[in-house]
């Protein structure tokens, strides 16, 4: 897989080369006092600090490749020592990533007996996470650090299925202040921590005995956040600097959607009120003069109005956000399951608030992949989400790779992982029920016409000049549908799951 890394080297890369490029550059010449407040470039610091200051460490060594591309003016800078000293960084931390998967191998390994190693379920398991398409595209082709970062997720949970809490809790603390996006899961590692490390005892019925609670194990977890956060805020609390750290973070006037629709519930509000718009026009029931002009199928990172269903505040997201993740740290809190019942919240809330947040971002859900890659090799049920999910989700970046010479890269890659996930889970339990129902084949195999329409059919169209939003909002439409269809498959099963009496009891 690393090998393959190095190949993609000359492939396309997105703006967020030039993001990293100029965070390099803004952390290697400027004092911290202007690290967020520096503007010459659109593309502005808006990471956590522990992430300036990877940017940072990594500016000492991009010296010695390129001085030039440390240049703060040099905007849109790409020499070749750059673009193999940028590429090599991400392969080279993605060690992390391989360090991590072992470790949740070694909690996997040993709950299936196999003879053939290409059938044990940690070596699915490894290839599943190490192969990840999804990651490879978007980390190696179109540029980013999430392979770490999904490295350092990985790890922490590894470690606290391992009950080694308090390591758990410290790189989960770390992750944060590397990456905000993982507050999405915030609420499992916090409840799940709180109900299996602050308590320490169960009731015969599994019901929680609230006279186990630890006050030395509340306090331990709450200096690992305090310290932690005070490492990573604290010089910028000094400084005053707080909310403009915190108004780089959270840009909520970047608008409800991305620049492409990410596959979730507001891709389909956006398509209905746009379809209700079109019946409207035709009707004569809008006036065309009272249309908003931002257009949610633009392309444009901006803030628009609907036009016929009510326009969506961040405030309405979050609560929607709130209500979908509920019933999942409810099943944390009474049903009790260890480190299963910790990975099923945790995953439904990544999904959660993949579905409604607001200004998410279509890779957003390998934050859900990736850890519901380790319910895939252990039952077959969770095997059938996960092949849903995995195929949907990564035909949904697709549309971040949209230069033809990787047109050809981008399909042989997904079939290889696509192919493989099918064939080795179907080996997996092939003594069990089928992983699909007929209605989840057929869903699938409609990827296949929709990608030929796509990208062969309609650039041919005189479509592509009037409608050129058409192809991106099909593909995150009918992608948002799959995506919609495992989020509920999974919490049926999570809510229905009957605990056994010896798990009630740990």
């Amino acid at each position: 897989v690393s090998f393959l890394k190095c190949l993609l080297i000359p492939t396309y890369f997105s703006t967020d080369f030039e993001v990293h490029r100029n965070w390099l550059a803004i952390t290697h010449n400027l004092p911290l006092s202007q690290w967020y407040y520096e503007a010459t470039s659109e593309w502005t610091l808006d990471y956590p600090p522990f992430f300036a200051w990877f940017e940072y460490a990594l500016s000492h060594i991009a010296k010695y490749f390129d001085p030039e591309m440390l240049v703060i003016e040099n905007i849109n800078y790409t020499s070749h020592a750059t673009i193999f000293f940028q590429r090599f960084s991400v392969i080279f931390t993605d060690i992390l990533f391989i360090y991590a998967v072992r470790e949740c191998c070694r909690w996997v390994n040993g709950k299936r007996a196999a003879k053939d190693i290409l059938e044990k379920p940690a070596f699915i398991l490894a290839v599943l996470l190490l192969w990840n398409f999804g990651l490879l595209i978007v980390d190696h082709i179109h540029f980013q650090y999430n392979g770490f970062l999904c490295g350092l997720m990985l790890l922490s949970v590894a470690r606290l299925c391992q009950k080694r809490y308090l390591e758990g809790a410290f790189l989960f603390a770390v992750l944060l202040h590397f990456k905000h996006i993982y507050v999405y899961v915030a609420p499992a590692y916090g409840v799940y921590l709180l109900r299996s490390y602050c308590f320490t005892a169960n009731n015969a019925d599994g019901s929680l005995k609230w006279r186990s609670f630890s006050l030395l194990h509340l306090t331990l977890l709450g200096l690992i956040v305090c310290l932690v956060s005070a490492l990573s805020l604290g010089p910028f609390i000094v400084l005053g600097q707080l909310p403009q750290v915190i108004a780089r973070l959270f840009p909520f006037k970047r608008g409800l959607c991305h620049a492409y629709w990410a596959p979730n519930f507001w891709a389909l509000y956006n398509a209905l009120d746009k379809a209700l718009t079109i019946l409207g026009l035709k009707c004569n029931l809008l006036d065309p003069t009272k249309i908003p002009e931002a257009s949610m199928t633009g392309g444009l990172v901006q803030e628009f109005q609907h036009t016929v269903l009510p326009s969506v505040t961040p405030l309405a997201t979050l609560i929607c956000t709130f209500i979908s993740i509920l019933p999942s740290v409810f099943c944390l809190w009474f049903k009790p399951q260890g480190p299963r019942g910790f990975l099923q919240c945790l995953v439904l809330c990544a999904l959660s608030s993949f579905m409604f947040g607001w200004h998410v971002h279509e890779k957003a859900i390998l934050l859900a992949i990736l850890p519901l890659s380790l319910f895939s090799v252990q039952r077959a049920k969770d095997a059938g989400i996960y092949l849903v999910l995995t195929t949907t989700g990564h035909f949904s970046l697709f549309p971040l790779l949209f230069t033809p010479p990787e047109l050809p890269i981008k399909i042989l890659l997904m079939l290889l992982f696509t192919v493989y996930s099918f064939s080795s889970l179907k080996s997996l339990f092939r003594r069990e029920r089928p992983l699909l129902n007929w209605l989840e084949t057929i869903y699938l195999i409609q990827l296949v016409p929709l990608e030929i329409f796509c990208e062969i059919i309609f650039p041919l169209t005189p479509w592509k000049q009037r409608f050129p939003f058409v192809p991106l909002m099909l593909t995150s439409v009918y992608c948002a549908l799959g995506i919609a269809y495992a989020w509920l498959k999974l919490y049926i099963s999570v809510l229905t799951e009957r605990i056994p009496v010896r798990q009630k009891a740990e």
